[in-house]
């Protein structure tokens, strides 16, 4: 079983940048894909990023890509999401999930996919 926890969510203006941080443990880290999902208030939740457990493949969300980077570190067990050029339609609560695939370049973008999830943090974009 692996347990996440979300880090670095905050209040900021449109334009500005954040980097979020999900620490995981629990289980191997390299041979976990990871995934970053939003949800705003009254919305659905969305699926925003995705990285395999060997870091090679990512994939981004149409509305984050060019503006949102996802990368890990398995030495630290970590995976971040860089977010920059942020808009007041990304404010939402984020949350990191994780799925212990036996495919190290795999990605998933389906949150049914995951098994396991962090509490969240909150990203407000607001002026």
């Amino acid at each position: 079983q692996v347990q996440l926890v979300e880090s670095g969510g905050g209040l900021v203006q449109p334009g500005d940048s954040l980097r979020l941080s999900c620490a995981a443990s629990g289980r191997t880290f390299r041979s976990v894909a990871m995934g970053w999902f939003r949800q705003a208030p009254g919305k659905e939740r969305e699926f925003v990023a995705a990285i395999s457990g060997s870091g090679d493949t990512t994939d981004y969300a149409a509305s984050v890509k060019g503006r949102f980077t996802i990368s890990r570190d398995n030495a630290k067990n970590t995976v971040y999401l860089q977010l920059n050029s942020l808009k007041p339609e990304d404010t939402a609560v984020y949350s990191c999930a994780a799925n212990p695939t036996i495919w190290p370049s795999a990605t998933y973008s389906n949150s049914g996919m995951y098994v396991a999830w962090g509490q969240g943090t909150q990203v407000t974009v607001s002026s």
